[in-house]
């Protein structure tokens, strides 16, 4: 089984390291110095307790070739269609792809441009690039959610990489899109991590959780239960942990803005909820 993994950031250079050690046939894709640097010395792994280093068959994906039985997406999710237009000539209907990308809409996306069997998940883990060809992750906590897929399973079994695949995929998704969009908007418009937030702008965090939860329950996904959880979530994680949109605004780069927080105001609009929280945040975050 020949596997992509396109993107080899914070997400995807991780996933990819762990498939390398176990044996899996896989071929990741970056770009700029990132790749140059992964080429050059291999992609660096510094976890909390230990680090290491795996060479990778690492390229453009304008060097793509073969055929792809599984294509993992982990890039940012403005550029999902464009990353996936490029490697469409290397998977069929027989192939399976999935995106880990943030958002809530991203399987939608890849259903409409492909024939191939798209499965649905989300990915928890606090990492990113600390340097080119450096991946920097936080804390102990690593889950692949997707839906059931017998290629996937045994990829993340055989990588032993902890993952679930719940019956109820759309609202596992969900579950993690409600933290995610939360905090990135509130360490982005303060620009502190989850845990100044947490410390110090917890209500503010509640209400706009809610919010959230309030368009999930009016497309039919109930999750205010996850309104507690991720504040208590936030409330572990370490100190200096902040989120990729907030780290992409303090570094001027291009932001998941409009998934993260303009999909929920634009929802919102859509439904009939009032989420007046999140448009005031919006609406300065696309200012800065």
């Amino acid at each position: 089984m020949r596997v992509a993994i396109v993107g080899l950031g914070g997400v995807g250079g991780y996933i990819c390291a762990n498939f390398v050690k176990a044996g899996i046939d896989v071929v990741g894709f970056a770009r700029g110095k990132h790749l140059e640097a992964i080429k050059k010395d291999g992609l660096k792994i510094k976890e909390d307790e230990n680090s290491y280093s795996v060479d990778v068959d690492a390229r453009e994906l304008s060097d793509a070739d073969g055929y792809f039985d599984v294509v993992i997406f982990t890039t940012k999710s403005y550029d999902l269609e464009q990353s996936f237009n490029k490697i469409k000539n290397h998977i069929d209907k027989n192939s399976t792809i999935i995106s880990f990308s943030n958002g809530v809409s991203n399987s939608k996306l890849l259903r409409e441009l492909s024939s191939a069997e798209v499965v649905d998940g989300c990915v928890y883990i606090l990492s990113h690039i600390k340097e080119y060809g450096v991946i920097r992750k936080k804390g102990k906590v690593f889950l692949a959610v997707f839906g059931k897929n017998d290629k996937l399973i045994d990829l993340f079994t055989k990588a032993n990489l902890r993952f679930k695949t719940p019956e109820n995929i759309l609202e596992a998704i969900w579950k993690k899109y409600i933290f995610i969009s939360a905090f990135a908007t509130l360490t982005s418009y303060y620009d502190k991590p989850i845990s100044y937030i947490y410390n110090n702008h917890k209500d503010e965090a509640k209400e706009l959780l809610n919010e959230i939860a309030s368009v999930a329950n009016a497309i039919g996904i109930d999750i205010f239960d996850e309104v507690e959880k991720s504040l208590q979530s936030a409330s572990k994680v370490p100190a200096d942990s902040s989120t990729s949109m907030h780290l992409d605004f303090k570094n001027g780069k291009k932001t998941e803005l409009e998934t993260l927080s303009g999909y929920i105001v634009k929802e919102a609009k859509r439904v009939g909820i009032t989420v007046l929280l999140m448009e005031k945040f919006y609406n300065e975050l696309l200012k800065r």
